[in-house]
């Protein structure tokens, strides 16, 4: 993916910049004072679009704002493979004169391949301002933001892992994904349009904004209650107040070995966030200036991984650990700069002479004699002179990226935490 824009720095302010954030191993010198971990504060409401199934606006102490709208429909569902799924049924008529245990297996397989929905039910639009449509920008982070909803799931086959009895039923009833939520019965499913605004031109990467934003309008999402049964023509209820959320909530159910309630946490919608290596310093929520010297850009997705009930009600519930869905490399602009020019190799520099003794080499006056320096060695990063960093990034610094933001207490939980603030209309 291309970088959002050329940096519009001169070589001595990229230098200034990469210093002071490379220079101080784990606490970089960040021009607004923020720690390397900190975020932007931030203001968000839900609920603002009262012709969507579910809206939210997300602004950063910058200036920038994002709205994200939600909106549903039904869809009839085009089955593929007709032929086989009528040979199926047959099969399943044969089973059931010879095997009915068998026959209730086969149908259970079926049932749950219906369950499972597809990818392409969930379209993702991105406007920016005094960028087309067509643009590289939009279609890449709308495609990566759509994917990354549409992949994030469930690690087991229901909530709260295997059980017995009403459990089970429980937990086959009970989608694992966006996905299988959409589905309605065999013929019809929902059909999602996510459509993003960002209200004014970006000043940095947007987006993390728009994916936080995304994040509360997919939460604060409803979907009219199901009335009809099976396989027949879906019908819904009139009545709003009934309707269903996308996300459902947590419910608790009270086990007789434990005093507290074990609550079954549904899965929920991913945040991606940007983050950058700037030497061994690992920063998150970069600036546009930050990315400018960037040595690698990373997008990082990470879902809450609800697959085992947490324990504990109110402040002493345990949250869900968190997941890794996907890590995507974003092109550092700082490639595309211009390099700082040495003294011992700039022309116009007033103390310097060509009459080096060996070819290829340029001289440079010290005032206490003349130091020659040879143009192989003049390639070399030197501190104080901007050079854009070639080569790929160590696996430390990545693994150490990954586990930052993964780990109990880290900075993905830190940001969810904040995200739950936000009341949900």
């Amino acid at each position: 993916m291309p970088p959002h824009s050329i940096p519009l720095l001169s070589p001595a302010e990229l230098a200034y910049l990469y210093t002071s954030l490379a220079s101080y191993p784990h606490n970089p010198i960040r021009s607004d004072g923020r720690s390397a971990t900190q975020f932007r504060s931030l203001s968000a409401e839900t609920g603002i679009l009262p012709g969507a199934n579910g809206s939210a606006r997300i602004g950063f102490a910058d200036g920038t704002q994002a709205i994200v709208g939600v909106k549903a429909e039904v869809e009839r569902t085009v089955k593929e493979g007709v032929v086989d799924w009528g040979a199926e049924e047959e099969d399943s008529q044969d089973q059931d004169e010879s095997d009915v245990d068998v026959a209730g297996a086969g149908q259970e397989r079926r049932k749950k391949r219906r369950r499972c929905g597809e990818s392409s039910w969930v379209e993702m639009s991105i406007e920016i301002p005094g960028v087309r449509d067509d643009d590289s920008l939009p279609v890449y982070l709308a495609e990566m933001m759509r994917e990354t909803i549409v992949s994030a799931e469930n690690g087991t086959a229901g909530v709260g892992g295997s059980g017995a009895g009403s459990a089970e039923a429980a937990s086959v009833d009970t989608p694992r994904s966006l996905r299988e939520r959409l589905v309605i019965n065999g013929g019809w499913h929902w059909r999602l349009y996510i459509d993003i605004l960002l209200l004014s031109p970006p000043l940095s990467y947007p987006l993390p904004l728009l994916s936080l934003t995304t994040h509360l309008a997919l939460l604060s999402t409803k979907l009219p209650r199901l009335i009809s049964k099976d396989e027949e023509d879906p019908m819904f209820d009139d009545d709003w107040a009934a309707a269903e959320w996308l996300y459902p909530r947590p419910a608790s159910t009270t086990t007789t070995s434990k005093l507290r309630s074990k609550q079954s946490i549904p899965f929920r919608p991913p945040v991606t966030l940007l983050v950058v290596s700037v030497g061994e310093n690992v920063i998150f929520d970069p600036t546009q200036d930050e990315i400018s010297v960037a040595d690698a850009v990373f997008a990082i997705s990470v879902v809450s991984d609800t697959s085992l009930p947490t324990t504990g009600q109110g402040q002493e519930q345990e949250r869900a650990p968190l997941k890794l869905i996907s890590i995507r490399t974003i092109d550092p602009p700082a490639r595309m700069t211009n390099h700082g020019v040495l003294n011992s190799e700039n022309p116009a520099f007033p103390n310097v002479s060509q009459g080096g003794e060996e070819k290829g080499t340029l001289a440079l006056g010290t005032g206490a004699g003349v130091t020659v320096m040879k143009s192989e060695e003049s390639k070399a990063v030197v501190d104080g002179v901007w050079k854009p960093r070639t080569g790929g990034v160590k696996r430390g610094v990545i693994s150490r990226i990954v586990k930052m933001v993964v780990k109990k207490g880290g900075v993905g939980e830190e940001v969810l935490r904040g995200l739950e603030m936000v009341d949900v209309e």
